[in-house]
């Protein structure tokens, strides 16, 4: 892509007058609008389709006037520069702008493999593995805590994954609408360090393991094989990691449930059991925390969508892939951790210990595909989370800036997973917790905001995701209370151990929970306290 003289005339707001350029400009004159050179893609664009440049190349702001094409992107929103399509051996250019409506694709069955696939790894297997070996709980108290804990993140999963068609933008973008544009930068900032950094690093090492225990190559050795192929495909962008989870989810699926079948056999339910105080809530936000983390994603995946498809189609098939893929290896985890010993099962090669119950042939097939869900996860854990930096508003005047911020995530999670070889299975859980500590109270603000402009269109709210000067500070103070205020009073984990559970051992951890409903309350009250101001002065005027 290249476009003609300079890239910082500014063209004036939406709201402004303005007034066309001469079509006769001579060659190498300025102009306040620039055509790009882009090439037909296998969507047919309309001869009427015109970008416009606003400030820097990653601004491209569409213009209502009678030259451009306004069905093919509100105005006021940022386009994503580039010519992208289908490709799925591209690299998609531009970083979270509006993805314009001549390049949507995809359908919401795509959705359902999207979302199993990546959970179609160890590091799900290990929650369930948690519960019954670390916390203490029988069989069937796990089994009924992975449920719900999964079922209220795949839930809210779906909710959110409904607007990505609607607004064309990233999820972190969306979150805009709570926060206000510089607001946001506490949800995107944390995203992209716990998506692209730490869910990088906890599957990196789940899929050294297995690839240490298949090849006995050194584990460093391992990690740098998943890391380059994990990166590799988060680079070339949204088609690619789409294609890919398309064609591991057959092959994942078929292995793990016959691994499952057997493991399941071999299982003792009934087997005695002595659970640790609050042990239940403990690993309940443990599943919850695992399928909420996939949350600040969800748009991600579905913005390519044309607006046209069924919201709740889009909504299933997203719960349904999260939901099945998470319960059953999590169940499949709380069942092997009744026959494997908790030293085992906790140990420095927990995979081993998975893949011992099986036969050779079995157990090796199966370390390939917890290798392979390992990347699949990851794949789209690099991509999000580079997704969610350049939504912070940061500047990076790079066609390529979202494929190069992925490449930079992959190299700190590398040199984080490197320290995660030992020690793994408390660190996994207590990242767990901390996901579910501040996904709850941004789920709650999202959810929140989303009540309060149930009566606005996507026309109306589509600008407020670009404007720089948007604000709404109750988003970001509400949620920084409920983050802190929860924390401190009811955090239950071996870095830290709150007022609550200190004096009441069996409060085990509400952290989550306390979070979202503490952060909700605040922000609905400032609302109806800022709003009902902003009517009377409405009224006085």
């Amino acid at each position: 892509m290249s476009w003609a003289g300079p890239s910082a005339h500014r063209v004036p707001d939406a709201g402004a007058a303005w007034t066309a350029p001469q079509r006769g400009a001579r060659p190498g004159q300025l102009d306040v609008r620039r055509k790009f050179n882009l090439r037909d893609t296998f969507f047919r664009r309309p001869a009427s389709y015109d970008q416009r440049i606003y400030g820097e190349p990653e601004d491209h702001v569409a213009i209502p006037d009678q030259d451009t094409l306004t069905d093919d992107a509100p105005a006021g929103v940022v386009i994503r520069e580039g010519d992208y399509g289908a490709k799925v051996y591209a690299v998609e250019p531009g970083g979270a702008e509006f993805i314009p409506l001549h390049e949507r694709h995809g359908r919401p069955l795509n959705l359902f493999w999207t979302w199993v696939s990546p959970n179609m790894e160890f590091a799900t297997i290990f929650v369930g593995v948690l519960g019954v070996a670390a916390f203490g709980l029988s069989f069937w108290e796990s089994f009924l805590a992975i449920v719900i804990g999964t079922a209220l993140g795949g839930i809210s999963q779906g909710l959110l994954s409904q607007e990505g068609p609607l607004f064309g933008v990233p999820q972190m973008v969306l979150s805009r609408l709570g926060f206000g544009y510089w607001g946001n930068v506490l949800p995107a900032g944390l995203n992209s360090i716990t998506a692209g950094i730490g869910w990088f690093a906890v599957n990196s090492v789940s899929a050294t393991f297995a690839l240490n225990t298949l090849t006995h190559l050194a584990k460093p050795a391992c990690l740098v094989i998943v890391v380059l192929v994990q990166v590799v495909v988060a680079f070339f962008g949204h088609n690619l990691v789409q294609y890919f989870e398309r064609y591991a989810f057959p092959i994942l699926t078929i292995i793990f449930l016959i691994a499952s079948v057997v493991v399941l056999s071999k299982a003792h339910p009934g087997v005695a059991h002595k659970s640790i105080p609050g042990g239940f809530l403990i690993t309940l936000g443990a599943s919850f925390g695992y399928a909420v983390g996939w949350n600040p994603y969800a748009s991600d995946y579905t913005r390519y969508m044309k607006p046209t498809v069924s919201k709740t189609a889009v909504a299933f098939w997203s719960f349904l892939g999260l939901f099945l893929s998470c319960v059953l290896l999590e169940v499949v985890g709380a069942a092997a951790a009744t026959v494997i010993s908790p030293g085992a099962a906790l140990g420095d090669n927990p995979t081993g210990a998975f893949t011992g119950l099986m036969n050779t042939p079995l157990a090796d097939v199966t370390l390939l595909a917890i290798c392979l869900g390992g990347i699949s996860a990851n794949a789209l854990n690099i991509y999000s989370g580079a997704m969610s930096f350049v939504a912070m508003g940061i500047r990076l005047p790079l066609a390529l800036r979202r494929a190069l911020v992925a490449v930079v995530f992959g190299i700190i999670g590398f040199i984080l997973a490197l320290t995660g070889l030992h020690d793994a299975a408390t660190k996994y859980n207590n990242f767990l917790l901390v996901i579910a500590y501040w996904i709850a109270p941004w789920l709650a603000v999202t959810f929140c905001n989303r009540l309060l402009r149930r009566n606005r269109t996507p026309a109306d709210l589509e600008p407020l995701l670009f404007d720089k000067k948007y604000t709404d500070w109750a988003g970001p103070v509400a949620m920084l209370v409920g983050v802190v205020v929860s924390i401190i009073f009811f955090s239950n984990q071996t870095e830290y151990v709150g007022v609550v559970p200190k004096h009441v051992g069996g409060a085990g951890d509400l952290t989550f929970e306390v979070g979202f409903v503490l952060t909700a309350v605040i922000y609905l009250g400032w609302h109806a306290i800022t709003d009902r101001g902003r009517s009377r002065a409405a009224v006085s005027a």
